[in-house]
Order: C-alpha cells, then sequence, then structure tokens
C-alpha cells in the first residue's frame, strides 16, 4: 500500500512534535506492508528528495508565510503528480493551503485527516477561512483526532462524529538511539543532573514564559531544548528576570535528547492553549520513565499525564502551580521516580508506535477496500 502524508513542515528541515508524529506513522505502519512519501515545503535550498529510513521526502520551495500559513506554488503539480502514485492520502491538519492544493486537485483517492489541533490563535482568519475549512474536513474519508479528550472538548469535530477514529499518538522506543555510559557522561558533564526539561518548538502556546516565572530563585536548573519563533524573546525574558539556572540549548542530536531526558528529574510542559492538542514530548518523558507535568486545557496532555498518578496536571498559566510541582519533584526524589514508573507503565499500555502504526493500517485498509469500484477487486494487501 502506497500513502502520501502532506504537511507543511517535516524533517530535516525542522523538529518538533508533528513532525515526530509524521515520522512515527510511517516507521510504524512499514511492519503493515505500507510505503511512505511525505510531501512537504523547504525554506533553505537544497535537495529535493531526501531519503530517510521511515520515507521519501518530497519538497518544493516556500514562497510565502502568512499567520503560520506556509505556502508554495509548486506543491500544486507536485501533489497532482504523487497522487496518481499513492492509494491513499494522509493529510496533517490544520494547514489551510494544503486543504486548498488538496482541493483543487479534486481529491481522487481516499483521505485521512490527522487532526492535530483546532484554529486557536487567528480568530479573524479562521472566520474567513470556515467556509474553506467545511468544504475540506467534508471531502475527507477519516478524520483522526488524537485523544479522545480532544475530540470531546473541540468545537469544530462534533458536527463529524460520522466519520471519527480516534488514534493516540504513539512512539516506538527502538527508533531513538540507544546511548552509552560513556555519552551519558559527556552531556551530564555539560548540563549536570536532576533539571527539569522542556523540549519542543519555541512557540507562543507552549508557555515558556510561565515557566521562566516559575524559575525564579528555584534551586535547581531547568533545561529548555528547542529553537523557534519565541526564542529571542524569551532569553530577554530571562536576563531581565536574572534566572541563571535556566539553560537554553537550542536543537540537539538525538543521542544527546536522550541522554537528558535520562538524567532529568522531570519533564515540565507548560503549554496552556489548545494549540497544543497532544504533547510528543510528554510521551517521550514517559517512555523514559520520568514523572510529568502539564497543564489542564482539555486536550490530549491530559490523557497522557494522570494528575497523581503519571505527575502533576497543573491549572494553565499559573506559574505559582507550576513551581509548586517542579518543589515537589525536587525534594521528594523516591516519590518522583515512583510517578516516573506509573508514567512508563501508561506509555507501554496505550501510547507505543506499534499500537498507533496497527491502528493506522487498519483504517487504511479499510478505506482503500472501501474506495475500490464494486466491478474491480482490490490489489491492496
Amino acid at each position: 500500500m502506497k500513502v502520501l502524508h502532506f504537511y507543511r513542515t517535516y524533517f530535516p528541515d525542522t523538529q518538533g512534535g508533528l513532525e515526530e508524529t509524521i515520522r512515527q506513522i510511517c516507521l510504524n505502519t512499514q511492519r503493515h506492508g505500507v510505503e511512505s512519501r511525505v510531501l512537504t515545503l523547504m525554506t533553505k535550498p537544497g535537495p529535493e528528495v531526501v531519503e530517510r529510513a521511515e520515507a521519501t521526502v518530497i519538497r518544493c520551495p516556500q514562497s510565502i508565510e502568512i499567520a503560520s500559513n506556509s505556502m508554495g506554488l509548486g506543491l500544486f503539480s507536485k501533489y497532482r503528480e504523487l497522487m496518481h502514485w499513492a492509494d491513499l492520502v494522509h493529510l496533517h491538519y490544520p494547514w489551510p493551503f494544503g486543504d486548498l492544493v488538496h482541493l483543487f486537485n479534486g481529491a481522487p483517492k481516499p483521505s485521512v485527516v490527522t487532526y492535530h489541533s483546532d484554529i486557536v490563535r487567528q480568530r479573524w482568519l479562521r472566520k474567513l477561512y470556515a467556509p474553506l475549512m467545511h468544504k475540506f474536513l467534508d471531502s475527507a474519508s477519516a478524520i483522526v483526532p488524537t485523544s479522545p479528550n480532544y475530540f470531546a472538548t473541540s468545537p469544530t469535530l462534533g458536527k463529524y462524529s460520522d466519520k471519527i477514529d480516534i488514534v493516540p499518538i504513539g512512539i516506538d522506543e527502538e527508533s531513538y538511539p540507544r546511548i552509552n555510559e560513556e555519552e551519558l557522561q559527556a552531556t551530564k558533564n555539560i548540563y549536570g543532573e536532576n533539571f527539569f526539561l522542556f523540549v519542543g518548538v519555541l512557540r507562543y502556546y507552549k508557555g515558556l514564559h510561565i515557566l521562566l516565572e516559575a524559575a525564579r530563585n528555584a534551586p535547581y536548573k531547568i533545561v529548555i531544548v528547542g529553537s523557534g519563533p519565541t526564542e529571542a524573546e524569551l532569553k530577554r525574558q530571562a536576563t531581565a528576570l536574572g534566572l541563571t539556572n535556566v539553560i537554553f540549548t537550542g536543537f540537539v542530536p538525538d543521542a544527546t535528547k536522550v541522554a537528558l531526558f535520562k538524567l532529568a528529574r522531570g519533564v515540565v510542559f507548560p503549554s496552556y492553549l489548545r494549540s497544543e492538542a497532544f504533547g510528543v514530548t510528554l510521551l517521550e518523558g514517559a517512555m523514559m520513565g520520568k514523572p510529568l507535568i502539564s497543564t489542564e486545557i482539555g486536550t490530549g496532555t491530559s490523557h497522557i499525564n494522570i494528575d497523581g498518578e503519571t505527575g502533576f496536571v497543573i491549572p494553565p498559566a499559573n506559574p505559582v502551580a507550576l513551581r509548586q510541582a517542579m518543589d515537589y519533584l525536587h525534594y521528594r526524589p523516591m516519590e518522583a521516580v515512583t510517578l516516573g514508573q506509573h508514567a512508563r507503565s501508561r506509555f507501554e499500555k496505550y501510547f507505543t508506535g506499534r499500537v498507533m502504526g496497527k491502528s493506522y493500517a487498519d483504517i487504511y485498509r479499510r478505506l482503500t477496500l472501501e474506495y475500490a469500484p464494486a466491478n474491480e477487486p482490490s490489489t491492496i494487501k
């Protein structure tokens, strides 16, 4: 079976939770006979085709970006070309320009839409976009929210309950590098240990400005891994607050990221808006057996992290509550270990890449069989 994934950003240009989700879907559907390609945009000159372990990545130059809506005119013809190759297209929402490209080409194949997030910030643009959004979602063969929490609280998804399949994001531990004691020690020499760790793209909804407020005079380090649009602003805030216990690492290799997870006391994820629909970093922390701190925003973050069982779920945009949760884990290391063990157990039960891969492969197979003309036997296996 041949599946085309379509989203505005992907590795190696960008590194974030949504990109990791696409990678994990591609990797974990391979065992079910799925061959994947990813069509995306690139912001810097580079090869059009990049071969990766999970998929062939085809890239078109980005022409312009308005309100996080990346656009590239070359996508229209390239999408049409790749649709001839694909048995099914897997789109990742939200991306209004991607909706337009898909509809312009007539949607000739069955389509799966993973619904990662409502449009939260650009409210006036959302009103303009609404007709296109509903036409796009109407055209989808299946719509996949990433948690029951998000489906229950989304103002958009209720209209499409007849085509909903809920598939939580999962990750495959084997797809992460294994590090030895020497690599772990080298990372420890730079960053120390028993710090609180954030990993992700530095975006407005991540709540890192709240984390910096909570970090004032804390007796432990906070390590922030990643880069993004708010990086310069956050560094200015840290300087203004006189924070000497906060480390901005920027981008780090995967092996260093794994080492940082192993060295951390806990994972902190202070996203405070519904734009944060799931939280792959929380999955990574759970996989590494670390206690989690997240906020209650009615999304998948509280499907991963269960308050009092795998960590703490606190009110959003509340630096006092965030500080109290970090202090608790800092001063009670044995309880932190126990919560981390529970997080690992929950990961193994619900959030492995194998579970997610099988769910998507089943959806792909069902839709392609439904799409096949009644008088023409399906060749999909």
